[in-house]
Order: structure tokens, then C-alpha cells, then sequence
């Protein structure tokens, strides 16, 4: 744990928001490389890119405000204390699919083959993101009940579970993010139709996310029912029927289209 990676007079540079940049400029990076192998409209991409990353903050930060309400009521000041952690991941996506598919539409830019090179770089990002997050102690694990885990003591951390070995949830998911990054550039390389590789991490993601749920200590994350099924695992739920749903229909379509 590192909140604070380095102070340039008396300015802090906080590693959660360093390693956050750092993604972006990542995911970006590769994004761009995608979109010219695609021959789409580079410039549009990224500025896509660059919209989707405020809307994608304001969904996230938005979803994670509306689970804490009843501590945020009190401290209205603390919606914008956004460095000392505090996003719901999946109130990005929930914004920003349907602001793309305007913009996208807008543009004429094909949605799907957008969607398809866009989800290994959000993959990578999101990555970075969860590194930041153990930096900044939040998104913190159980107690693993042994010597095995991560000592953290941020001031977010409950204070029972401050200096005990807790699972290192967000290093589980950052791991999990990178080689579900290298999947969705496997399938994309391979793919048979456009949007496969979108409706893969959708049905991906939901998986891991709900997985390493099982394992996370911070109950500020909130819950549908208490200490049983979290925000995120029930937002997962519908992402993953509907990816499963749409994977579905989107196969019926490309089999129709080949018997024509």
C-alpha cells in the first residue's frame, strides 16, 4: 500500500490517480494500434476514448455514490474525494455502452467492430485501475485466516482488519484482467463475426468480477442482500444474461446471413 507516490512541494501525486493515467495512456496506446488494423476512422476512435473515459467515471462514481448515499448525505464534500478510491466499475459500462452506440451511430462507425477493439484495451486499463486500488487500500480483501495476504492500514480500511493478512482481491482481479486482455486479442485475431469479442468479455468479466466478490472484505461496496449477494454481483447477473442473450442472436444472425 502506497497512496501517495511522490509530493512536488506541497502538492501530493497520488499513485491511485498516476496508475489510473497510466492505464488510460495504456489502453489508448493499443486501442490506437487496433483501430488502424480495423481501418476505422482513427481520430473518431479515440476521441470516443477520451469522451468514454469522463462518462465512464461519472457511471462508476455515480453507482458507488448511490450505494453509499446514506453516508455521502452527510458528507456531501466527499462525492469528489475521488483519490481516496470509491468507484463501482460496472456504473462505467452501464454510461458509457449506450453514450457509444449515440456517438458511434452519429458518425457512422460501425458499433460492433468499435465494441470488438475497444474491449482488450478496457481489459488492460481496468488493470492498471485495480493495481491503483491496492495502492490506495481500498477494494480490500477478507482476512485470509493465515500469514499468507496484503497488511494494509489506510484510514479506509476498517480498523479490525487494519495490519491483518488480508486477500489481495485487487491483485487477484488486476491478474485476472491481463489475461483476459490476452484472450480478447486471441479471439480478436480469430474472431467470425463482429461483436464476438465485446460479447466475450461481457460474459467474461461478470464471471471473474462476481468470483473475487466471494472474496472481498470492504463492505462499502454495497449489497442487494446483505453479506449474500453484492451491487456488482447483481449487476453481473443481468450483464451476463443479456452478453449471453445477444451472443445468441448475434450467431442466429451470421447463420442466416451464410444460408442466403
Amino acid at each position: 500500500m502506497h497512496p501517495e507516490l511522490i509530493k512536488i512541494g506541497p502538492f501530493p501525486i497520488h499513485t491511485y490517480g498516476f496508475l489510473i493515467a497510466m492505464g488510460f495512456i495504456a489502453a489508448v496506446e493499443v486501442l490506437r494500434v487496433l483501430s488502424n488494423r480495423a481501418k476505422l476512422d482513427t481520430e473518431r476512435v479515440l476521441e470516443a476514448a477520451y469522451r468514454s473515459l469522463l462518462v465512464g467515471f461519472l457511471g462508476a462514481r455515480t453507482l458507488f455514490v448511490i450505494t453509499q448515499w446514506s453516508e455521502f448525505s452527510r458528507d456531501p464534500v466527499g462525492i469528489f474525494k475521488i483519490w481516496e478510491g470509491g468507484f463501482v466499475f460496472l456504473g462505467g459500462p452501464i454510461l458509457v455502452i449506450p453514450y457509444l452506440i449515440w456517438y458511434l451511430s452519429k458518425f457512422k462507425i460501425p458499433v460492433w467492430s468499435l465494441f470488438d477493439i475497444a474491449a482488450p484495451p478496457l481489459a488492460l486499463g481496468h488493470a492498471f485501475g485495480r493495481l491503483g486500488c491496492l495502492a490506495a487500500g481500498c477494494c480490500y480483501g477478507k482476512p485470509t485466516g493465515t500469514s499468507y495476504g496484503v497488511k494494509l492500514y489506510s484510514s479506509i480500511v476498517e480498523p479490525y482488519l487494519q495490519g491483518v493478512p488480508l486477500h489481495p482481491t485487487q491483485l487477484y482481479e488486476a491478474g485476472s484482467l491481463l489475461v483476459l486482455f490476452f484472450g480478447l486479442l486471441w479471439i480478436l485475431r480469430r474472431k467470425t463475426f463482429d461483436g464476438q469479442v465485446a460479447l466475450s468479455y461481457l460474459i467474461a468479466y461478470p464471471v471473474i468480477r462476481s468470483v473475487i466478490e466471494v472474496y472481498r472484505g470492504d463492505m462499502v461496496r454495497g449489497f442487494i442482500i446483505e453479506d449474500v449477494l453484492s451491487t456488482s454481483q447483481f449487476i453481473s447477473i443481468f450483464v451476463f444474461i443479456g452478453a449471453v442473450g445477444m451472443l445468441a442472436f448475434r450467431l442466429k444472425q451470421v447463420q442466416t446471413a451464410e444460408l442466403k
